[in-house]
Formats: C-alpha cells, sequence, structure tokens
C-alpha cells in the first residue's frame, strides 16, 4: 500500500470530519461547518487547513461551490482500509452493482416501476460508501451549489425517512425533487443548495409527499462508458 500523506493532528481531524459529513449528509461541509464544529474562530482558518490538505493531495477544492471538498480516490482506500473495510471482495458479482437508471418517473408510479427505467449500468461498489440501489438523471440546477448538476447521476439508496441535513430523493403529488431535507417545529422543508431557487415547505396541500431515498453518491455522466 502506498505511505500516506503525514498530516498534522488538525488535518486529521478536519480529513475525518470531511469523510464522516458526506457519509451522513451525502455531501461535505462548508467552511462554516467546520469553523463552528472544530472551534475556529473564523471560516477562513478551516479554509487555510483545507488548502494544506488540497496541497498534500489528499482532498481536491473545487471552486465556485460552498461545499466544493472532494475526496481523492487514494484518500477514501486508505480511509476505508485503516477501518478495516474490504475492497477486493472475493466474488466478482460482489465487487458490482447493477443499478437501473431512472429517468422521468411516470406520475403515481414506484420510482423503479420498469417503465421509468431508462437503461442500467454496471459499476464498481468500491465507488460508494453505502450501496446504492438506482442512479437517478438529475433534472435542473437547483442542487449546483453542493456540485450536483444538470444531467448527473445520484446514487440513491432507497428509504422513507430521513435525517436533517440529508440529500433526498422526494416526492410531492406527481413530481420527485432533489433537496435537503429538513424537518422542524413547523413541519418539513425541501431546501435548494441554489439561491435561485425557493425551498419548498410541505403543507396540507400536498396530497401525496413521500421520502424515497437518500442520496449516497454522484456520478458524472461524461465518467460512464
Amino acid at each position: 500500500m502506498m505511505d500516506s500523506p503525514k498530516l498534522t493532528a488538525r488535518q486529521q481531524q478536519i480529513l475525518d470530519l470531511v469523510q464522516t459529513t458526506i457519509e451522513r449528509t451525502g455531501s461535505p461541509p462548508t467552511r462554516a461547518e467546520i469553523a463552528t464544529e472544530l472551534g475556529f474562530k473564523s471560516p477562513n482558518a478551516a479554509e487555510e487547513h483545507l488548502q494544506a490538505l488540497a496541497r498534500k493531495g489528499v482532498i481536491e477544492l473545487v471552486g465556485g461551490t460552498s461545499r466544493g471538498i472532494r475526496l481523492q480516490s487514494s484518500t477514501l482506500r486508505a480511509v476505508n482500509e485503516a477501518r478495516g473495510k474490504q475492497f477486493s471482495l472475493p466474488l466478482a458479482s460482489l465487487a458490482q452493482l447493477s443499478l437501473p437508471l431512472i429517468g422521468r418517473v411516470a406520475a403515481g408510479n414506484p420510482i423503479l416501476a420498469q417503465e421509468n427505467v431508462e437503461q442500467t449500468y454496471v459499476l464498481e461498489a468500491s465507488l460508494f460508501q453505502r450501496k446504492p440501489d438506482y442512479l437517478l438523471r438529475v433534472k435542473g440546477l437547483s442542487m449546483r451549489d453542493v456540485g450536483i448538476m444538470d444531467g448527473d447521476l445520484l446514487a440513491v439508496q432507497k428509504a422513507s425517512e430521513a435525517r436533517n441535513g440529508q440529500i433526498v430523493v422526494a416526492r410531492l403529488n406527481d413530481e420527485v425533487t432533489v433537496k435537503r431535507f429538513q424537518r422542524g417545529r413547523d413541519g418539513i422543508e425541501l431546501l435548494p443548495e441554489n439561491p435561485d431557487f425557493q425551498p419548498i415547505v410541505v403543507s396540507p396541500d400536498i396530497e401525496d409527499f413521500s421520502i424515497e431515498g437518500i442520496a449516497v453518491g454522484l456520478v458524472r455522466q461524461n465518467l460512464l462508458f
């Protein structure tokens, strides 16, 4: 195994926080969230440590988004090997996932109904921290600021419940949407990650509301062949 770059204790703490936030919510933390979690006086201190991690090659910083932090594949491997997770699975059938790609969801149909499936992709299981059940083609730019762009394929694990902060696939009447889930005292809101879009308040007027799944990864269309 390749030697991992030597990190300071604080850098390792930030790397661990990025990793656990991605696992828990499906997206990395903002600089402000890192600062709050680790007790920094300002997001600038978090930014300095992130720049150092980027120079050491364990993360990639993507400009223009508040959550533009990506773990390098070598970092993911090292983290998971340290946790005892096995990437070289004994059977090829277990090491790969056959995932249906859901395009436009027909009104009133279960999301995995055959008529919604455009095609099937076979992907390495090691691409995902949690096993997805299907891929959903993203439409629109309401989640742009967490790096989810129009045409991307969102990896989704089936679920009927969600925790605050998780990115979910939700059904609202006859529409399926991808948003960040937030439940408060006044009810449920589905939050965009783009200031050009307004939050969706799940009101009593919405007859059919349900959580269809939790985002567990993202696949760029141009990475598939």
